[in-house]
């Protein structure tokens, strides 16, 4: 008698029958590199040698690294929770917490941190490529006349009324791959720089001279900076859920493939900023690297441009997830018909909520570091042991069991430690926010 076929893998069951279509899988292993890469590498990269001034040689080297290899393992577990049972698929990370936690409780544990993680980084990337829009103007035209912050972040946000109706993460690829190439441009052009500046007069690796309570938030800050800088888990199953999959070649092994390449990218851009620019500046590093690379101004002009090019690739990156939640809540609570006018008005009230906030809010960058403290580490750090322990029940004592209660007590430092020096942050630099500046 022949043995029954397993069954073909398919997405999170759905009371829904519309809901119940799943994702176009067609996509290549590399496309879940460079989705990744653009995810997690922004523009904060620029920021790694600032928070090396606070922590030091040895323990800034530690923290990069063991972050590095923490996230990396608990990337590999979401990865492998994403077919957990047979024949099934969860394509979003809300699905993945269903099965964990119960279909009640499940998406209030994943739901509110993963939309603070999407729609906070929406928000930071629409003032991050305004402002970086406004520099590279600045340097290229030194004539030309200036416009408020504000108006470049509008002009940078108008885009995204456009790229917003592609219909997916495949269609969004092209995009995705230039801003994978831009963040390792960007970031070759700061440690590069770094390099040929060489050290400055009289450089300092002593801790930064500031009041002892003062360095703690700032040293929580620090940790802060470099732990969000890991943070793309938020949208790798439905990055995932893009990869086609059968019992003989499930997508677990070419997703893998794709986020072991994404982390190799992911190391050559941060560790090289981050050390040579501390090792070039010492404590005296700007919160920007670039800040203290005023020559050549053409090429600072052009890293700046591949800033603003990468962020409109991250923003997409984070926002497809939101926008076919988003969609699906539409079309379940009002009974609306989908198809394209319902995706031109849900995506663009999207784009332009962001772009309000971020005109509004043009110092979002504090906020995050306080409610990202919520979001970034649990859904980076914390959750996916969870539920790892819940789900695959390792053996007490066992070397799973331990480095996942590991990770999510690191995690839980890490969420503690963001918010407070986040909100510390937000009161010490209160004084000089502008509104619609």
């Amino acid at each position: 008698m022949a043995l029954a076929s397993p069954p073909t893998p398919k997405e999170d069951p759905s009371e829904d029958p519309w809901m119940e279509k799943g994702p176009p899988r067609e996509a290549k292993w590399w496309y879940s590199t460079f989705h990744t890469v653009t995810a997690m590498v922004g523009a904060g990269v620029l920021s790694l040698p600032y928070a090396m001034a606070y922590l030091g040689w040895g323990p800034g080297t530690m923290v990069m690294v063991l972050l590095w290899c923490i996230t990396l393992n608990t990337m590999w577990q979401l990865i492998q929770l994403h077919e957990c049972v047979p024949g099934t698929r969860f394509d979003r990370y809300y699905d993945l917490g269903k099965h964990a936690f119960g279909p009640r409780l499940g998406p209030w544990i994943v739901l509110p941190q993963q939309l603070i993680v999407q729609v906070g980084c929406d928000i930071v990337y629409m003032v991050t490529g305004g402002k970086c829009l406004k520099k590279f103007m600045e340097i290229a035209c030194t004539n030309c006349t200036r416009i408020r912050q504000s108006y470049w972040i509008c002009i940078f946000g108008s885009t995204h009324f456009f790229l917003s109706q592609l219909p997916n993460f495949n269609s969004v690829s092209g995009v995705s791959l230039a801003a994978a190439v831009m963040s390792l441009s960007y970031s070759t052009i700061a440690w590069v720089g770094c390099l040929s500046l060489g050290q400055v007069d009289n450089v300092s690796y002593a801790y930064k001279q500031t009041s002892g309570a003062d360095y703690i938030f700032r040293v929580f800050n620090a940790l802060g900076q470099i732990s969000i800088a890991y943070a793309g888990h938020a949208v790798v199953m439905e990055i995932q859920a893009t990869v086609p999959s059968t019992p003989e070649k499930p997508s677990r092994g070419p997703m893998w493939n794709g986020v072991v390449w994404a982390y190799f990218i992911n190391a050559i851009c941060y560790f090289p900023v981050a050390f040579i620019g501390y090792w070039a500046f010492g404590q005296d590093v700007a919160d920007n690297v670039l800040v203290g690379l005023e020559r050549p101004s053409w090429l600072i002009a052009a890293a700046n441009l591949m800033v603003v090019i990468h962020v409109i690739g991250s923003y997409q990156v984070y926002a497809m997830p939101v926008f076919d939640m988003l969609e699906k809540a539409m079309v379940k609570s009002f009974n609306l018909p989908p198809g394209l006018t319902l995706r031109v008005i849900v995506r663009s009230a999207y784009v332009a909520f962001t772009l309000v906030i971020g005109v509004t809010f043009p110092f979002f960058g504090d906020l995050l570091g306080f409610f990202g403290g919520f979001g970034f580490a649990p859904t980076s750090y914390s959750l996916p042991s969870i539920m790892w322990l819940v789900i695959k029940k390792p053996r007490r004592l066992s070397i799973s069991w331990f480095v996942n209660w590991t990770c999510i007590y690191i995690g839980l430092f890490i969420m503690l430690a963001s918010t407070i020096g986040g909100l510390r942050n937000i009161i010490a630099d209160s004084s000089t926010y502008e509104f619609y500046s």
